[in-house]
């Protein structure tokens, strides 16, 4: 079975889109303004972008706080060909602590995580589905350390529960994840040593 290239299919769809002579609305999931960065600087040029900011897993609270104003920040900052609003969900830790109960001694990347994405991409379908968006995905896919396949499969499964069309990625590709680092130095965004929960926080520090 053939790998799936998911930056080849996001190609195809802004290439669809651009010969509709259509500007898409997008719904993206963003975790932390470094890995919003680049997908920022790239989808902007096809899309107008609502940055959706939910993370209820961010440990500790005073932590989500600096990542969401360094988001806002960016997207006040950044030039953009077409317009980027940010939006900020709800921050309940108790939905990412119940979500994840039973596997907190899981190894960071491992089923706890495929749990937290499907927490974070559930609502953000549901948020794309009612604002009447043409597309949603997630800025994740941007990490070396995050499965796209994984990414991509949570998504697709979203997708289809809410009735909205989910954007395949691999936003590390053709350079994606160095121009992230390059950006976070122009900027001098923020750019935290661990993905956000109290326990890749545990296993960073040990």
């Amino acid at each position: 079975m053939n790998k799936r290239n998911f930056q080849k299919e996001l190609e195809s769809i802004i290439n669809q889109q651009t010969k509709a002579n259509r500007v898409p609305r997008l719904l993206l999931h963003a975790c932390c303004a470094p890995c919003s960065s680049y997908v920022l600087e790239y989808l902007s040029r096809f899309f107008e972008i609502t940055v959706l900011y939910y993370n209820p897993n961010i440990y500790p609270e005073t932590e989500y706080h600096v990542r969401v104003e360094e988001l806002k920040r960016l997207v006040r900052s950044l030039p953009v060909l077409h317009p980027v609003s940010v939006l900020e969900g709800v921050f309940d830790p108790s939905l990412f602590y119940a979500a994840v109960k039973g596997l907190e001694h899981a190894p960071e990347g491992g089923e706890r995580c495929g749990v937290c994405f499907a927490l974070r991409l559930e609502e953000s379908a549901k948020v794309a589905a009612e604002g009447g968006f043409d597309f949603f995905t997630t800025t994740l896919t941007i990490s070396p350390l995050k499965n796209a396949d994984r990414l991509n499969e949570i998504g697709e499964q979203m997708a289809e529960k809410y009735g909205v069309s989910f954007l395949p990625s691999d936003f590390k590709k053709k350079g994606g994840y160095l121009r992230s680092i390059e950006l976070s130095k122009i900027y001098e965004l923020y750019r935290q040593n661990y993905c956000g929960c109290v326990f890749s926080k545990r296993d960073a520090q040990q």
